[in-house]
């Protein structure tokens, strides 16, 4: 386990801070989001997980003692992660890690899994599954319950420098992004763990972990009587453009590809900009 930091605004991104996200791929914000705005949150999970979205999946086998359900790009629905996507300090906490003039919401994910939940979370990296390129991204990790070291997500640090490594189904591990060859296979990080630095953090409601898109990262299942209600929100910084894939990706944007050409900014309604450095 690497330190965390108290971050309690903007202003607590120092450049020391800056340099471990970009060095490491994770860091680790001690107190980022305040009490009212974790029992947003925990409200807005809750609608959520009482009406999921037509894009909700279920990611837990039917034997599993637990549950595992994800959802994905509800902002527009949820006023509960609307008012936090848009008026806490996670955007600007986003552009100064990014080091970005401007933070443009991605999407956001919510990711619960329920007591006794064994179904672990395979060490993969999110950008390839989505349809952006660009290296100015963060992700923002955000736990509504306590979780522990066991239970929490942790990262091969320095795996967001590259490359870019084979994204599979979770649970049957089918290539269905990029053609089988096309890209590097994941190295087997649990059979030899030693061989990799990886880190990770025990967390409380209120902390948030950041990460890149391109971070290998993983966590295991929860112990009984504990449950791991999680929002995820991902923000784009300048550099990141459009990557139409011919395939479908994680989450999907139906009809996005005859709006944006290759290669353009995500300057879309889907896609708002949430934060502007002053001119």
């Amino acid at each position: 386990m690497t330190d965390a930091k108290s971050v309690r605004s903007p202003q607590d991104i120092t450049p020391a801070l800056i340099e471990e996200f970009d060095r490491q791929g994770a860091v680790c914000l001690r107190g980022l989001l305040s009490a009212d705005e974790v029992a947003l949150l925990r409200q807005g999970i809750d609608v959520n997980l009482a009406q999921p979205s037509p894009r909700a999946i279920v990611a837990s086998q039917a034997d599993d003692p637990g549950f595992f359900i994800e959802d994905f790009c509800n902002w527009q629905e949820n006023a509960a992660y609307r008012r936090v996507i848009f008026d806490s300090a996670l955007a600007p906490v986003a552009a100064r890690l990014m080091q970005s003039r401007t933070a443009r919401l991605y999407h956001d994910h919510m990711l619960t899994k329920e007591p006794g939940t064994r179904q672990p979370t395979p060490w993969h990296q999110d950008q390839p599954y989505y349809n952006v390129d660009g290296r100015q991204n963060v992700s923002f990790w955000i736990p509504v319950d306590p979780v522990s070291a066991a239970a929490t997500l942790q990262f091969v640090a320095g795996s967001h420098l590259g490359p870019w490594l084979m994204p599979r189904t979770f649970m049957t591990h089918e290539a269905r992004w990029f053609p089988e060859g096309s890209l590097q296979e994941l190295p087997h990080i649990d059979a030899r763990r030693a061989d990799f630095n990886i880190v990770g953090w025990p967390l409380e409601p209120g902390d948030v972990v950041a990460f890149h898109m391109l971070a290998l990262h993983a966590s295991g299942g929860v112990e009984p009587g504990r449950r791991r209600r999680v929002f995820s929100v991902r923000f784009l910084g300048d550099d990141m453009r459009h990557a139409p894939r011919p395939w479908k990706t994680s989450p999907d944007f139906p009809g996005l590809s005859a709006e944006l050409p290759a290669g353009a900014p995500l300057e879309h309604p889907l896609f708002p900009v949430v934060w502007e450095a002053a001119s």
